[in-house]
C-alpha cells in the first residue's frame, strides 16, 4: 500500500506488525480482551456493558428502541434482541412499548442497571486507559481522532454484513 511505511523492526523472536488497516484491526481484539476482564467482577459481557452505555441516563439515550441500539452498536438487531432479553431477565433492562409505533419497544436502564452501569465504569475505563498507556498523551489524543474519522469516514461498511457481496440474479442461475 503506497504511503505505508515499513515497520519498525520488531525484538528478537517476535513477529512485526503489519502496517495494514486488517492486520491492525488487531486493536479490536486488545481492546475486547481488556474490556472482558475489566467487567469479569461485575458479571457483564463486552456487548452487555455496551447496551449498558448507550441506555443509561449520564451519557446515554434511555427511550430508544431496539432497532436504534442495533445501529448505534454496529450489530445485529437479533444479536441486540439477545442482549436485551438477557438484561431484561437480569432486572438490569426495562422494556416499553413505544406509543408512538407499538411494534417496537422503547429501552432504559432499571435502577439496578443504572448501579451497575456507575460501578462498572472506573474499571472499565481504567482497563481501555491502559491499552493506550504506551502512548503519550497527545498521541493518545491523535489516535482516537484518527479512529474516529477512520470510523466515520466508512459508515457503510460498519453495519452488519457490509462486506458480503450481494449475488447478481446471473450468478444464481
Amino acid at each position: 500500500m503506497s504511503g505505508l511505511a515499513s515497520p519498525a523492526p520488531a525484538p528478537s523472536g517476535v513477529t512485526p506488525v503489519r502496517r495494514t488497516p486488517m492486520s491492525l484491526s488487531r486493536i479490536f481484539q486488545i481492546c475486547t480482551a481488556a474490556a472482558a476482564d475489566a467487567l469479569a467482577a461485575h458479571r457483564l459481557t463486552p456487548m452487555e456493558s455496551g447496551v449498558l452505555a448507550y441506555l443509561n441516563r449520564a451519557t446515554g439515550q434511555p427511550g430508544i428502541d431496539q432497532n436504534t441500539l442495533a445501529e448505534r452498536m454496529g450489530i445485529d438487531r437479533s444479536h441486540v434482541s439477545l442482549l436485551i432479553e438477557r438484561l431484561a431477565g437480569m432486572g438490569l433492562v426495562d422494556r416499553q412499548i413505544n406509543p408512538e409505533n407499538r411494534r417496537a419497544h422503547v429501552l432504559r436502564l432499571t435502577p439496578a442497571g443504572e448501579k451497575l452501569y456507575a460501578r462498572s465504569r472506573p474499571t472499565f475505563n481504567a482497563g481501555q486507559q491502559k491499552i493506550l498507556d504506551v502512548l503519550r498523551p497527545a498521541e493518545r489524543d491523535m489516535l482516537l481522532d484518527l479512529l474516529v474519522r477512520v470510523v466515520e469516514g466508512n459508515r457503510v461498511l460498519a453495519r452488519p454484513g457490509a462486506g458480503r457481496r450481494k449475488r447478481s440474479a446471473s450468478s444464481t442461475k
